[in-house]
């Protein structure tokens, strides 16, 4: 048996021999996962002998980090928006650059939100639910909706709905885009796949290999899944509702041509990311 301090720095060297990045704070969570122990338990127990059962996880987990299986997936875990959620591989793992698409949705919300009436929010592909439930627990008032094609992604997002006790606001709907939503809403967030035929074999092993192709890929130009939502979208939203989506770099322009095609009646604007990247597109529609 060995002890923790060996133990972690013998997976640092092995992670970075083999070129995964930031090959200590993965060491550190593969082994905190293993041991159920917490960052400072784990340094101010440097001498604690790993049982033989947590030597074999740690030697598995190692083994699938090194096939570059990401270490979400390891540890069935990932934070986003300050909470905690689970994740598998039936869905997409959270990124932070996603997270200005909640802040926004928050914003418009709470200007909409008086003593009376509370908007009433659509999450389009929600996968882990972590859109849809980050936006249930800063919106109280609000009532949700979160579809998906994916029964498999639908039952995650459920399980993650009941571990931040917003089960009860949310309603999950199997089906294609806003297909299945049974009214109009005021506000629909969307983070659809957007990566190309193209971009698709040039990404990551960890993304390429690993992440359902279903939740990533957008088409021959990456907006396909975009442009069938545009056409879904005019009978599910109320008068003076917002779309928002996240956007791929540079799909600005392609963007505003498929809404001054379809959407003719709606405002189009952009918000940045802090790089600079057109990320979130808000399509502001008419009162009618």
């Amino acid at each position: 048996m060995t002890c923790l301090r060996h133990a972690l720095c013998s997976s640092k060297q092995v992670l970075k021999k083999h070129g995964i990045e930031d090959s200590d704070t993965e060491a550190r969570a593969i082994l905190q996962f293993v041991t159920g122990l917490s960052a400072a338990e784990l340094y101010a127990q440097p001498e604690r002998r790993l049982t033989d059962e947590e030597q074999k996880q740690l030697e598995q987990l190692l083994k699938r980090r090194l096939s570059r299986e990401p270490l979400a997936y390891l540890t069935n875990k990932k934070e986003f928006y300050g909470l905690e959620f689970y994740v598998n591989r039936h869905v997409l793992i959270p990124r932070p650059e996603t997270e200005l698409l909640v802040e926004t949705a928050i914003a418009l919300a709470n200007r909409a939100t008086d003593g009376t009436y509370a908007p009433i929010i659509a999450d389009v592909g929600t996968g882990c639910g972590a859109i849809a439930i980050s936006l249930a627990v800063n919106l109280p008032a609000c009532r949700f909706y979160a579809t998906d094609i994916s029964p498999h992604a639908l039952d995650v997002a459920r399980t993650n709905a009941e571990r931040h006790n917003v089960r009860h606001r949310i309603t999950f709907l199997e089906g294609n885009l806003l297909q299945p939503l049974p009214e109009p809403v005021d506000i629909i967030v969307a983070n659809l796949p957007y990566v190309s035929y193209a971009e698709l074999r040039k990404l990551p092993p960890e993304i390429r290999n690993f992440e359902p192709e279903i939740a990533l890929n957008g088409g021959k130009n990456g907006l396909e899944l975009i442009g069938q939502l545009m056409l879904q979208v005019e009978s599910k939203i109320k008068p003076a509702g917002h779309l928002l989506l996240e956007i791929g770099q540079g799909h600005g322009e392609k963007l505003a041509s498929l809404v001054r095609s379809s959407l003719r009646s709606a405002e189009l604007s952009f918000l940045a990311d802090l790089n600079g990247v057109k990320r979130v597109a808000r399509i502001s529609f008419p009162e009618r």
